[in-house]
């Protein structure tokens, strides 16, 4: 019997277009249920999937401190969430929650 070789799935390998980017973040914060730590890590995903040096260069942060801000293991700070959502060339935007009854 061949023996069976697995690679690790990284998604940021899969995220290729601003749409693909923008539909993942859309979908992890859906997912994210409060977990701003969540929302990081698909930042970094994202991050790492445009080049994390020039995500870091466009947000004003060094390449260390964006590791570490996206890395899902702290909640970085609006301000940066802020910064890395537009050096993305993402928006964040809002809508009223539907509720049904």
């Amino acid at each position: 019997m061949p023996k069976t070789i697995t690679t690790r799935y990284d998604v940021a390998e899969h995220l290729r277009t601003p749409e693909e980017m923008a539909a993942y973040l859309e979908a992890c914060l859906e997912e994210a249920d409060g977990d701003a730590a969540f929302v990081a890590k698909a930042l970094g995903d994202i991050a790492r999937a445009k080049g994390m040096s020039q995500v870091a260069r466009d947000a004003g942060l060094s390449r260390e401190s964006l590791y570490k801000a996206l890395s899902g293991e702290r909640t970085p700070s609006f301000d940066t969430i802020l910064k890395v959502v537009a050096a993305l060339g993402l928006r964040l935007h809002a809508e009223p929650e539907t509720v049904t009854k």
